[in-house]
C-alpha cells in the first residue's frame, strides 16, 4: 500500500532500531495515531513529548504505589459482582474485572456505566474499535464501515463526559486524574479541541494489552500446576488462608510475592507485540544494507523473544528465568523489548504490570480456579499489541472457604 518496511532480525540491526538517533518514533506512529484517533499531526507532535513526560511521572514508581490501595478497592468492587461461583470464559472475566477498574481510576470514578445495557453497548463498541484498531491505523475509514461507527461513538462519549473529568475532584485526597493532568496540557497548548481524542487514545492504550497480558498470565498459571500451587502457598503465607476477606495489598506484600510478576513478565514474553516501528530519518547501514530514509524500520518482539540465543528453550514458559533480571532496579531481561525501548517506552508499563499483580493476588485469593478448555494458540490476525488468544477459554472459579 505505498509503504516501505524493512525488518531487522539480527543483533547489528536491533542495535541501529533501539539506539541510533537516525530513526524517529513520533513520526513513525504519527500516521496511524491520526486515523485512529483523529488527532492531526502537528498537535500530535506537539503535545507529544509533554503529555509523555507527564505520564512518566505519573505512572511512574515514585508515585505508583500511592495506586495501590485504590487499585485493590476498585478489584474487591469487582469481584463482588462475580458472586461465589461460576464459568466464563476467562478473556470476559478479566475485560469484567479490568476495564471498569481502568476507567475509574485513570479518568474519573464512576465514568464506567453500571447499567446493564450501558455496559453491554460500551464492550460492543470498545472490542469493535479495539478488534479493528489495526485496520483502522492503516487503511481509509470509509473502507471500515463497522469500525468507524465504534470510533464515532467513544469519541461522543468523551465529548460529553469531559466537563465532568475536569471538575472531578478524588474522595480520598484530592489528587489529580491521570486525564486530569493531560486536559491541563492539552488546554495549555490550547489544543482543547483534541480533548476527547486523546481521551480515545488513553482509553485504548490503558485497556487493549492490560486485558490480554492479564488472560495469557492467568491461562499459564492455571495450565501449570506446580507454578499455581507455588503461587497459592504463596498468597496463603502473606495474606492468611480464609478467600472471603477485603485483605488490602502494600507494596512490601508484593514484594514477597516475585512470581507472580515473574509470570506476568514471562506471559508478555511468549505473546508479545507482532512489530514495532521508527521512521528512517536519513540512510543507515545495516549489515551490507543501506536503508532508505522515509522507510519503516520494523522490529518483532515476538521473534526476538523466540531467539534461544536470548532466551533459551524460548517456546517454554519458565517464569524462573525472570530471577536473573534485576526487577528491583526497574531493569528487564537484555533482549526483552515488549514495551518498546529506548526514549519512548510505554509509560504506563508499570501501572500495568502493578494493576494485573494484584488482580492475580486477589481472584487466586478469593476463588479455586480451573480451566475448561486446554491453552489456547495465539491468534495470528494482529501484529500490533499483545496477541490475542484464538478460540475459548473457559475458566470455572468458587469461593474458597
Amino acid at each position: 500500500m505505498g509503504t516501505r518496511m524493512t525488518f531487522v532480525t539480527e543483533e547489528e540491526g536491533i542495535n541501529v532500531f533501539l539506539k541510533s538517533k537516525e530513526v524517529n518514533f513520533e513520526l513513525a506512529v504519527q500516521n496511524p495515531v491520526y486515523r485512529t484517533a483523529s488527532i492531526p499531526k502537528n498537535t500530535f507532535l506537539t503535545l507529544h513529548e509533554k503529555l509523555y513526560i507527564m505520564m512518566k511521572g505519573k505512572l511512574g514508581t515514585f508515585n505508583l504505589y500511592q495506586l495501590t490501595g485504590q487499585l485493590t478497592e476498585e478489584l474487591h468492587e469487582q469481584l463482588e459482582n462475580l458472586g461465589t461461583h461460576g464459568t466464563m470464559e476467562l478473556n470476559n472475566l478479566v475485560r469484567h474485572l479490568l476495564y471498569p477498574v481502568t476507567m475509574n481510576i485513570l479518568f474519573k470514578k464512576g465514568l464506567f456505566p453500571t447499567d446493564e445495557r450501558k455496559i453491554r453497548e460500551f464492550y460492543q463498541h470498545f472490542q469493535a474499535y479495539d478488534e479493528g484498531f489495526e485496520y483502522g491505523s492503516q487503511m481509509p475509514e470509509c473502507l471500515l464501515r463497522n469500525w468507524s461507527k465504534s470510533k464515532k461513538w467513544l469519541l461522543a462519549l468523551f465529548e460529553k463526559t469531559i466537563p465532568d473529568m475536569k471538575t472531578y475532584k478524588s474522595a480520598k485526597d484530592n489528587s489529580m486524574t491521570l486525564m486530569q493532568a493531560m486536559l491541563d496540557i492539552i488546554e495549555t497548548e490550547r489544543k482543547e479541541e483534541e480533548s476527547p481524542s486523546y481521551g480515545l487514545l488513553l482509553l485504548w492504550a490503558s485497556l487493549s494489552n492490560a486485558v490480554p497480558v492479564a488472560f495469557w498470565t492467568l491461562a499459564f498459571v492455571l495450565s501449570h500446576p506446580t507454578v499455581h500451587e507455588t503461587i497459592l502457598e504463596g498468597i496463603s503465607s502473606v495474606f492468611g488462608t480464609a478467600g472471603k476477606d477485603k485483605m488490602k495489598v502494600s507494596e512490601d506484600d508484593l514484594k514477597k510475592l516475585p512470581l507472580i510478576k515473574w509470570c506476568i513478565l514471562e506471559a508478555i514474553r511468549l505473546r508479545a507485540p507482532g512489530v514495532i516501528t521508527r521512521k528512517v530519518l536519513k540512510p543507515v547501514k545495516i549489515l551490507n544494507y543501506t536503508v532508505p530514509s522515509g522507510d519503516l524500520l520494523m522490529l518483532s518482539p515476538f521473534w526476538l523473544h523466540r531467539n534461544p540465543k536470548y532466551f533459551p528453550e524460548p517456546e517454554l514458559f519458565k517464569p524462573e528465568r525472570w530471577k536473573k533480571a534485576n526487577l528491583e532496579k526497574l531493569a528487564f531481561l537484555d533482549w526483552f523489548v515488549a514495551f518498546g525501548s529506548g526514549k519512548y517506552q510505554c509509560p504506563g508499563r508499570w501501572f500495568a504490570l502493578l494493576q494485573i499483580q494484584i488482580c492475580i493476588i486477589l481472584i487466586l485469593y478469593k476463588y479455586d480456579c480451573s480451566l475448561l478448555d486446554p491453552l489456547p494458540k495465539q491468534s495470528p490476525l494482529h501484529l500490533v499489541g499483545v496477541q490475542q488468544p484464538e478460540g475459548q477459554c473457559r475458566i470455572e472459579f468458587k469461593q474458597r472457604k
